[in-house]
């Protein structure tokens, strides 16, 4: 949280520097091919950031990392996530060769040294603070480091962001068209923090991804102590110690709560009765009217998740007065004039 307070005043400078060149480079291929990938420009955009504000430098002090830093996240987090998740294949060959046991870590370990290295040496001011303020080692401070930019956010924001635009994208019921009249009339000149919390249907739009999609679907904890749990239909005795799993999309997806909620409605969290649904919006390990504490696990960034997501959305909407595409895919491109 202290890293996040730290950086929260360059960090709309910083996004608004990448997604600059992140949709230039979009935009060219868009005009020499006809189309164009967003997903990996989008990721080099968010990996930039988040090693300028987390750690204070620029990713390009280090050549190497800057070309190959978002695939050694990558294939360090699809190997650290694989062993959890149903790949659709044939059981119990899946079950067996896939889920029983942890793969080994030289398969990443090169990778994963270079970039500790470079957070080691790079963000040694911040390590610092770690081992003097906090009472971590170098090396705990440096793998935590990793483990929140690497995990918590670069990769959080890369399951987000494409489910997002691809909402955008698709236009329904002319969105484009309403949401590019808030995000050029509301909040002024500049964006910021301040200016995208006057644009609710723009949130909106962010909630209802998250809703429609959690980005963790599992969540697992123990029982602190015996209690009874209770859902609209009956109650359960839970003992001290025992195993509880929750599934998020069953609980996002609640009929009771959300009206139609296999439909994706992006003005669902509009207005007083949208507002109040927020308590039932849990994608962040607690409901979005919670508070981050040491205690409860709630995702400490929960707030810059949605308001960066806000921020990217309402960057492109005043960019462009048009815009096109499929998947991770655009088609086609109207700037601003």
């Amino acid at each position: 949280m202290d890293i996040l307070k730290r950086s929260s005043k360059v960090w709309i400078s910083e996004l608004e520097a990448n997604l600059d060149e992140a949709w230039a480079k979009v935009e060219a291929d868009v005009s020499s091919k006809g189309r164009a990938k967003f997903v990996n420009p989008l990721k080099l955009c968010m990996f930039k950031l988040l090693i300028k504000c987390f750690l204070g430098v620029d990713v390009s002090e280090s050549p190497e990392i800057a070309e190959s830093g978002v695939s050694i996240v990558d294939i360090w987090f699809i190997l650290m996530l694989l062993p959890t998740i149903s790949q659709n294949v044939f059981q119990p060959l899946e079950g067996i060769f896939i889920h029983t046991f942890a793969y080994p870590s030289f398969l990443v370990r090169r990778g994963y040294n270079k970039l500790a290295d470079f957070i080691r040496t790079r963000g040694h001011e911040v390590v610092q603070r770690g081992v003097t303020e906090y009472g971590l080692s170098e090396e705990e401070a440096v793998h935590n480091l990793f483990f929140m930019i690497g995990f918590n956010a670069f990769e959080g924001f890369n399951l987000l962001l494409p489910d997002l635009l691809n909402q955008l994208l698709s236009d329904q019921t002319g969105l484009q068209d309403r949401l590019r009249v808030e995000a050029r009339q509301m909040g002024g000149p500049v964006l910021t923090f301040d200016s995208v919390k006057q644009m609710p249907h723009i949130r909106s739009l962010v909630y209802e991804t998250l809703r429609f999609n959690p980005r963790v679907p599992l969540q697992y904890a123990r029982a602190r102590k015996d209690f009874r749990l209770s859902s609209h239909e009956a109650s359960f005795d839970i003992k001290k110690g025992e195993l509880l799993c929750g599934y998020q999309v069953l609980v996002a997806r609640d009929p009771v709560v959300f009206d139609d909620p296999e439909s994706f409605k992006p003005d669902r969290f509009v207005g007083e009765k949208g507002t109040e649904l927020l308590k039932y919006l849990i994608w962040s390990n607690g409901p979005e009217t919670g508070t981050p504490t040491e205690s409860n696990k709630q995702c400490m960034g929960k707030e810059y998740v949605v308001l960066t997501a806000s921020v990217i959305v309402a960057y492109l909407l005043r960019r462009y007065d048009s815009m096109a595409g499929d998947g991770s895919t655009i088609t086609a491109l109207e700037k601003v004039k």
